[in-house]
């Protein structure tokens, strides 16, 4: 069979496939006849006698059933054209056009891989770098209830439990004389349900007993847990150090304390370089002044910080959280909570931990020199609360700033050391701020009016317990004695929010051993007054039920 050819670009035109035809040829028209672009042809024939091919939906003008066949001429009254004939450009210079769009697509490609397998590389990098900061920073133990998402009730084991309380420690760290010592201590404390925050400083000087290693200052607890430690690994001996310190600061504090964070100077000067260093607005009260020997070198560091706005690179920072030639321990811990505050701040502006270089960074500069009792998953959790806190919700709070002035410097054995004004070791007057400054984040919410009765014949017994639930951060509005003394084994607590403040009556159930009630039994003869939220009357078994 003869078949015409035509050339484009010096190339044989391909054959049709399945009567689809391209180059400006009608389907259904024999392949010796050819018609130009646009030009009417008609059917001359039946369909049946037409070669089999692809036929275009056209609109009908005509009624059904009435006109097919013109309507059947009028589907190829115009040719398919899949591809057209090139321009003259195209035709002079067909291969080079194809070989320039070849060489654009594959670039194009190339570059998607490329790009493809940067990502890929990164996300490998950073995956193992997190995985590594696991390993070495995040080694789990701590926990707050209060840091879940949905909070459950049964795990709050007492006042307190509805906040998240992190101590922080700053020690020297190798190459430096009591290089386990702290340093510094500052307690963080974070409500999550009332999105409020509160750094609470801790003198190292202050002078108390250490469970198994008699009275020092308390910046050696944690120095003695680690070197009396048994643990084989490194992290264990940190958590008995850590537990030992803990033992220590608890009657001091009388609050529960969920995590742990240790830093060293290396790390601290690092962290604060890492995040492009600090501002801070020094009140004429912080100014400081110094001359440091740099440990490890044979250099001096003169440090001078004048009142006003103020940058500190990592090694200001440092030296200026440890000066004290000029000042109290006092005042040097309130320097540390102007550096923490402002460390804070930088890295919730930078967005640091949503940024995987300034993570990156953050991790490579903390290396070994950070030990914490974190999850990674707990520190993401934190960090989603934190960075809803706003700067003006950040208390800073002390021990020793009028009105609440409760420790005093002394001198024993020679050593200048910080206790309490009270005298040595008599801490209830601090467990009460402490507790009312960083009230639990529930019984704060729900405000609770509780009213007091004593329905014994122990004298005092309403007004001592209800200092107690003060001292808890409990609101009391009612003390008093019932009217008949029945003496009755048991403490009753009626919920007359029928569960409203449910946190409030979870705590008190576990203080006093009971189950609430949602009445007052009549036989106890008390008529609570308007606004009260619960009513608690004492039993014996409230008696030295102490804090």
């Amino acid at each position: 069979m003869n078949e015409r050819k035509r050339f484009i670009g010096g190339r044989k035109k391909p054959a049709p496939i399945d009567g689809i035809v391209s180059s400006g040829r009608q389907l259904g028209v024999p392949r010796a006849k050819f018609v130009q672009r646009g030009q009417k042809v008609s059917l001359g024939g039946s369909l049946q006698q037409m070669t089999d091919g692809f036929y275009p939906m056209r609109a009908s003008n005509s009624s059904l059933g009435q006109g097919a066949e013109a309507d059947e001429a009028a589907m190829l009254d115009e040719p398919i054209v899949l591809d057209e004939l090139p321009s003259e450009p195209a035709k002079r210079f067909g291969r080079l056009g194809r070989a320039a769009r070849w060489l654009k697509d594959w670039n194009l490609k190339k570059a998607g891989q490329c790009l493809a397998a940067l990502v890929l590389i990164c996300g490998v990098y950073f995956g193992v770098k997190l995985f590594i900061a696991e390993h070495n920073l995040f080694h789990g133990g701590g926990g707050a209830p209060a840091l879940a998402a949905n909070i459950d009730i049964n795990q709050l084991k007492g006042e307190g439990d509805g906040r998240i309380n992190v101590l922080i420690l700053g020690i020297g760290g190798p190459g430096h004389q009591g290089a386990n010592l702290t340093d510094s201590m500052l307690l963080a404390s974070i409500d999550p349900i009332n999105h409020k925050t509160a750094l609470l400083s801790v003198p190292r000087d202050l002078w108390v007993q250490i469970p198994g290693n008699g009275s020092q200052k308390i910046n050696s607890a944690y120095s003695d847990g680690l070197m009396e430690s048994s643990a084989k690994s490194q992290a264990g001996k940190e958590r008995d150090g850590l537990n030992l310190l803990d033992k220590t600061l608890s009657p001091v504090l009388g609050i529960p304390i969920h995590y742990h964070v240790v830093v060293d100077f290396r790390a601290f000067q690092q962290v604060v370089d890492s995040i492009g260093g600090v501002n801070a607005n020094v009140p004429f009260n912080l100014t400081a002044s110094e001359n440091f020997w740099i440990e490890g070198t044979s250099r001096h560091y003169y440090l001078y910080v004048p009142s006003g706005q103020q940058h500190f690179n990592g090694q200001k920072a440092l030296y200026y959280a440890r000066e004290r030639h000029n000042d109290s321990d006092f005042v040097r811990s309130q320097r540390q909570r102007l550096l923490l505050d402002s460390i804070k701040q930088k890295i919730f502006t930078l967005g640091t931990f949503s940024n995987p270089v300034k993570i990156s960074n953050l991790l490579s500069s903390v290396g070994n020199n950070v030990y914490t009792d974190f999850s990674l998953s707990d520190m993401t959790r934190l960090y989603q609360i934190v960075s809803k806190i706003p700067n003006n919700k950040i208390a800073s709070l002390d021990l020793v700033t009028p009105p609440h002035d409760y420790l005093t410097t002394a001198d024993i054995d020679g050593l200048s050391t910080v206790e309490p004004k009270a005298g040595l070791y008599q801490y209830k007057v601090i467990n009460s701020y402490v507790r009312n400054a960083l009230r639990d984040s529930f019984l704060a919410k729900e405000n609770a009016n509780i009213a007091v009765y004593n329905a014994t014949d122990i004298a005092g017994l309403a007004s001592s317990e209800a200092d107690i639930l003060k001292s808890y951060g409990y609101t009391i509005s009612t003390v008093a004695n019932t009217k008949a003394v029945s003496n009755p084994a048991k403490t009753v607590v009626v919920d007359l929010t029928h569960g409203k403040d449910k946190y409030t009556a979870h705590y008190l159930d576990l203080r006093f051993g009971v189950t609430t009630v949602s009445s007052v039994p009549s036989s106890s003869g008390v008529t609570p007054p308007n606004g009260s939220n619960f009513v608690i009357i004492l039993g014996r078994d409230a008696e030295g039920s102490g804090g």
